[in-house]
């Protein structure tokens, strides 16, 4: 298990650094950041003088070792707009994004690994087929959609929710968030079902699928022979052993929904990550770019990594070398 862990540290290190290289060449080929720090009127002795503080008239591969040793210090510089460290800036807006996205995969979870098993155990069953075709649209239907028209109909027509904002903030064990209170749960419903919708539907085709698989099983026969109720069956033998691409998917989905809730963010105006990012590309907002891309890869390098190693406690015949 050492081993195993010091050689995904090194992998997590290689990839990050690959994407350090990615993100500074993308960074580098999209426009002239000078012009976002000087006047509209600026000289071109002015215009000079900021690239050279920039460090944009050095070579490409000294502009990258400051880059990247700003990275490693943790500074990303200012943000052009607000004039504000990037990295703060991102850390500010990252708690209301991971509140929407635990809700989120919380909903997902809920209904998709119940509803995934009865699907999976009774594929030919009314019920079944009706599960089932709710998942497809579920993974057909585009979020922005789903999103505007839970708005219409909940918002605006019965005004059971709110449309848009975060609600009161509050302090749970000296963290503050909207989870706190009432009214942060009364806004948090439609944008975290809007993005759990996707999610929901994947793991519970995945739910099925394992499900199906499983059911044939002669481990599962053996079992209800010897008087293991039904549902003891399906969720103490079954379930376990469908979990290993289950919990696969969820790795990603739980990534996806981190990095991808800009849409979602948007509709609703939530003010989390993505929702500044959306603005930051508007005005080419450089660090802020930056330290939302990076933030994004190292969260689903470590989300693969803890994946990784919760398959051994999930089915302890994986082993790890």
């Amino acid at each position: 298990m050492f081993a195993f862990t010091i050689r995904r540290l090194i992998q997590m290190v290689v990839v990050l650094w690959a994407v350090s290289v990615i993100v500074f060449l993308m960074m580098t080929f999209t426009g002239d950041p000078v012009f976002m720090v000087v006047p509209i009127d600026a000289t071109q002795g002015e215009i000079d003088q900021a690239r050279r503080i920039l460090g944009l008239d050095r070579p490409m591969i000294v502009q990258y070792g400051i880059f990247l040793s700003g990275l490693l210090q943790g500074d990303f510089g200012l943000s052009y707009v607000f004039r504000q460290p990037a990295f703060d800036l991102i850390l500010e807006r990252l708690p209301a994004t991971m509140e929407m996205v635990v809700v989120a995969m919380v909903i997902a979870t809920v209904l998709a690994i119940p509803l995934g098993v009865y699907a999976g155990a009774n594929p030919g069953k009314p019920l079944s087929r009706l599960i089932m075709s709710g998942s497809l649209l579920g993974v057909s239907l585009p979020g922005f959609w789903v999103g505007m028209m839970l708005i219409w109909v909940l918002a605006v027509e019965f005004r059971i929710f709110p449309s848009s904002g975060r609600g009161d903030i509050g302090t749970v064990l000296g963290v503050e968030t909207s989870l706190a209170t009432a009214s942060g749960w009364h806004h948090i419903i439609l944008p975290a079902f809007t993005l759990s919708v996707g999610t929901l539907a994947i793991l519970l085709r995945m739910t099925r699928a394992g499900m199906m698989e499983v059911t044939r099983q002669d481990y599962m026969k053996f079992a209800r022979a010897k008087g293991v109720s039904r549902r003891g069956v399906l969720y103490g033998h079954g379930l376990r052993n469908a979990l290993i691409p289950v919990v696969t998917i969820f790795g990603l989905q739980l990534g996806d929904l981190i990095a991808f809730a800009t849409i979602t963010e948007t509709i609703f105006a939530w003010p989390g990550m993505g929702k500044l990012l959306i603005d930051s590309i508007y005005r080419a907002d450089r660090p802020v770019i930056v330290v939302y891309l990076m933030l994004v890869a190292l969260i689903f390098v470590v989300i693969n990594f803890m994946i990784d190693v919760l398959y051994t406690f999930i089915d302890p015949r994986i082993t790890v070398k």
